[in-house]
């Protein structure tokens, strides 16, 4: 087994929050924390090439197992919502709000971004990269019979706002965020 650092260097330069003094894996106690407005943005890529795309309609592709897009739209709000079920050592959260957009950007890829947001005393940026991870997944599924040549490229978090600090991910350094 490796032995995990109680510190890291990361860009807080501060210790690792899941662990104990022992270095034993730990809930975060929010118990002490103010409750604060917060939001957070995620995005997912899924390259599904030419042809899966050229199936695109009217802003979705339909398959026999239904409208690839909507489905994917719910398939991710409901995941973002049982986020603290499925990572075991988050808060479990009710939500404020959870939207899921699904577009086809000039590469025609499939950038799919998930927006959630909460007043609470955690953040939400787990739920927003849960929402967008499964929606990728719900488009590969349902487009995997016309072909496994699917590439979920990226899930990445795009912003959050709220709590400690607010964070931004600078999209002109890398072509790859929309």
């Amino acid at each position: 087994m490796t032995n995990v650092p109680m510190t890291s260097d990361n860009a807080r330069g501060g210790a690792l929050t899941h662990l104990d003094a022992s270095g034993n894996p730990t809930m975060v106690d929010v118990g002490e924390k103010h409750v604060t407005k917060r939001l957070a943005r995620a995005q997912a890529v899924v390259v599904l090439g030419d042809a899966i795309m050229n199936l695109l309609e009217d802003g979705e592709i339909t398959t026999k197992k239904g409208a690839v897009f909507q489905t994917a739209i719910i398939a991710g709000i409901m995941a973002a919502k049982k986020t603290g079920d499925l990572i075991p050592l988050c808060h479990p959260l009710g939500m404020d709000n959870c939207q899921i957009h699904i577009r086809v950007n000039e590469r025609r890829e499939v950038v799919i971004e998930c927006v959630a947001s909460i007043s609470a005393k955690t953040g939400i940026e787990m739920e927003a990269l849960t929402g967008a991870s499964v929606a990728a997944l719900t488009v590969y599924d349902m487009c995997k019979a016309l072909s496994h040549d699917i590439i979920i490229k990226e899930i990445t978090l795009m912003e959050k706002r709220g709590g400690k600090r607010d964070f931004i991910r600078d999209q002109s350094s890398s072509p790859h965020y929309e």
